[in-house]
């Protein structure tokens, strides 16, 4: 009897590794069989579908790009740098080495080219050329690295670069690698880039370069548009890909694969299982309208409260979908001023009266304090209508 309560422990134990909700099956032990870890999650609710030794420490090779890349359409979105901007390229940076794309010291390249050799070549030259650019330095920039992964709560992840080049004491798992996917998918135009599969760059210039995607998923498995390959002789064969059918997206990622055909297999297989097995109904689009809030003492007098990523509702294939309700918490004491993309309140969708998704709710735009006259007239505008 002892033996099949500890047997039941484990195994409740193995299912709940990730951290999120879990859905589990008998057909995943299976899947990732030659990965020193794996995961596999739904990316609206971050559900996993499978997990094998998702928390253990890994180096991850040029999949450290992904986190590179998230502070590079972060810096874009905020204004901080445009797609237009030149890249001026130091020695440093020239001097990478590894997969490049034979930057010369002194050369100028767009942000918009630079994140093609990122995201499709994984060159090392064109990610510490950015991180110059955002950070002022690649101490500074790998500072904002790390702040950003303690932000989305990753607890396996600690950053020495912005390539993955092999550095003592520089890791993650597959768990925070799928999380940094699912972050880095928020910006939807991301997909732009990863999912190319061959590009040029100085097209009209006599050093003309060709890419082909290190994902070679992107080509060969319908649906996948990203995301991030890596690959050391400590860390073997990684990939965190992401690959979408109907409304449902998936990522997945395999670290220490042997070889690169059986990492793209294993992620295959991931894939296979999760569109055969599993359904999502999208509910919200990224940055949809869900309320309008009335503002007492801002420059506006109500604010657009809108998501902040897309939001669906998975389930297993053929499972019913009652009782499935939005629950909409927005902060009673907002403080002016508000500023566009500050989380104002949570969306949680509620199933037979449990949660099964909960998402920060964002500000639509900036809200600044009312001046001393607009009050004054606000409050003249409401006794008028009261009498």
């Amino acid at each position: 009897m002892k033996r099949y309560i500890v047997a039941a422990v484990a195994l409740a134990l193995l299912l709940t590794t990730g951290g999120g909700r879990t859905f589990a099956s008998e057909k995943t032990q299976s899947l990732a069989p030659n990965a020193s870890s794996a995961i596999l999650i739904e990316r609206d609710t971050g559900t996993v579908l499978f997990d094998k030794k998702s928390h253990k420490k890994l180096p991850p090779a040029s999949m450290t790009k992904i986190m590179t890349m998230i502070l590079i359409m972060e810096a874009l979105d905020t204004g901080k740098i445009k797609l237009t901007d030149p890249v001026r390229v130091s020695e440093y940076a020239a001097s990478m080495g590894g997969s490049q794309i034979f930057l010369e010291p002194g050369e100028e390249m767009s942000v918009h080219d630079m994140m093609k050799g990122i995201a499709i070549g994984s060159a090392n030259d064109a990610s510490m050329a950015m991180a110059e650019k955002i950070g002022g330095s690649e101490a500074s920039f790998v500072d904002m690295m790390n702040k950003k992964a303690k932000q989305l709560g990753l607890k396996d992840t600690f950053f020495k670069n912005p390539t993955g080049l092999p550095a003592a004491g520089h890791y993650s798992s597959a768990n925070d690698m799928a999380i940094m996917g699912k972050e880095l998918l928020k910006h939807e135009e991301i997909t732009k880039y990863t999912g190319l599969y061959e590009e040029y760059l100085r097209q009209n210039t006599p050093n003309k370069f060709w890419l082909v995607n290190t994902n070679r998923l992107v080509k060969f498995y319908p649906g996948t548009d990203g995301l991030k390959t890596g690959f050391t002789q400590e860390a073997k064969y990684c990939l965190t890909a992401t690959a979408k059918k109907h409304d449902m997206r998936v990522i997945a990622v395999v670290m220490g694969a042997p070889n690169p055909k059986q990492r793209n297999q294993q992620v295959t297989q991931m894939f296979d299982y999760a569109f055969s097995q599993y359904a999502t109904k999208k509910l919200y689009d990224r940055h949809q309208i869900v309320k309008q809030v009335k503002i007492q003492k801002g420059n506006k007098q109500q604010l657009a409260v809108v998501t902040s990523e897309s939001i669906s509702l998975l389930s297993k294939r053929g499972e019913k979908e009652n009782n499935v309700k939005p629950l909409i918490q927005v902060n009673p004491d907002l403080k002016m001023p508000i500023k566009k993309g500050q989380q104002v309140g949570t969306l949680s969708i509620m199933k037979g009266g449990k949660t099964v998704t909960k998402s920060p709710l964002l500000a639509s735009e900036n809200v600044k304090n009312a001046s001393w006259w607009s009050l004054f007239k606000r409050t003249l505008g409401h006794m008028a209508k009261s009498s």
